[in-house]
């Protein structure tokens, strides 16, 4: 499937109908009195989280979506029938702005939530309706109000418990293919991955946490430059960061510098995602060298108060502790904060 995180589309609600005029012609009674019915209120436009979707594909292929009309009133004060509503479905994570005044609307986080965001414009009221003791035979009716147009833009950021982050070719994609139902590609050669990918992970038993693998990131992405900021945001949702780090001859430069460099681009894009909890995790620990090198750097991260993990995605060596340690992680995260003792007491 295409992954799509940004589009444009305009939406508007329906039109309220018109109201109708009309008066009563019966036997016996040629001239009775008005009874032009009310139009209908024009449809509404709802806005639904569907915790099935994750990307914003469909709208790039649609972009108008407006609600139906009212219909106009009828003659023996019969009301038009009120138009049709119109939901649009979105994926969790979806933030919209007004495309114009770049004023944030909705931030959806919540699967299944549901709400109103356009109302329909009201329908007109008939003849009957202005009839009054000066005026027995009243001609007047009302339009129906138009519906609300806006132009927006959708912006899609990844809701996901843990994000991977490294240089190209650091082993992200293995790492959440291993340990989730996630099949990304995987291949010996940078910017393999030009998606994000999600991952539903288990531990401890039944409970499970979400893993989102960043495409991989070079200095100056913060600015444009590889896959650029199109990504960065996805992070940004995280609550916790797994930093992975390739010590094998597939990836050129310095581990250290290449771990400044990512934080470098973390902190330039939104400085508080350095205050996001950091684990470093060192990849193909199934290579010789590898781990030789490892047992070199891992003192240099500890010192920073970083905590280190070494892990073969291939063969399996250290994943289960990592994925422990990440659980502990986010439940030590999630737990509510506890009241100070001299707080004062509230039921």
């Amino acid at each position: 499937m295409q992954f799509v995180d940004e589009v444009k589309i305009f939406v508007k609600s329906g039109d309220g109908g018109r109201g109708c005029l009309s008066f009563r012609r019966e036997k016996y009674i040629p001239l009775g009195g008005p009874d032009g019915g009310d139009g209908g209120d024009g449809g509404n436009i709802w806005i639904e989280v569907d915790s099935g979707l994750s990307t914003l594909l469909d709208f790039r292929y649609k972009a108008h979506y407006k609600a139906k009309n009212g219909f106009p009133g009828l003659g023996k004060n019969m009301h038009g029938k009120g138009g049709e509503d119109l939901t649009i479905t979105v994926p969790p994570g979806t933030l919209i702005y007004d495309a114009e005044t770049g004023e944030l609307l909705a931030d959806l986080t919540e699967p299944g939530s549901r709400f109103l965001f356009l109302k329909g414009g009201m329908g007109g009221r008939g003849n009957a309706r202005f009839m009054s003791s000066t005026n027995r035979a009243p001609r007047h009716t009302q339009p129906g109000l138009p519906g609300e147009e806006r132009w927006l833009r959708l912006e899609l950021k990844l809701l996901a418990d843990v994000g991977l982050v490294g240089m190209p070719n650091a082993g992200k994609s293995t790492l959440i293919a291993t340990v989730s139902a996630a099949r990304p590609k995987i291949a010996d050669y940078p910017f393999t991955t030009l998606i994000p990918n999600l991952g539903v992970v288990r531990y401890g038993g039944y409970n499970t946490f979400v893993m989102a693998d960043i495409p991989g990131l070079i200095e100056g992405a913060s600015e444009g430059h590889g896959l650029g900021t199109r990504f960065l945001k996805h992070v940004e949702r995280t609550d916790l960061i797994l930093h992975l780090l390739d010590l094998s001859d597939l990836q050129v430069g310095d581990p250290k510098e290449n771990f400044a460099v990512i934080n470098r681009e973390l902190w330039r894009h939104k400085p508080e995602m350095l205050e996001k909890p950091q684990l470093v995790v060192l990849t193909k620990m199934d290579i010789t060298e590898v781990r030789e090198a490892a047992e070199i750097i891992t003192p240099w991260f500890e010192e920073q108060g970083y905590r280190v993990f070494a892990i073969s995605a291939v063969t399996g060596q250290g994943v289960e502790e990592l994925i422990r340690a990440v659980g502990q992680e986010l439940d030590a995260l999630r737990q509510p904060e506890k009241p100070a003792d001299d707080a004062p007491w509230s039921p």
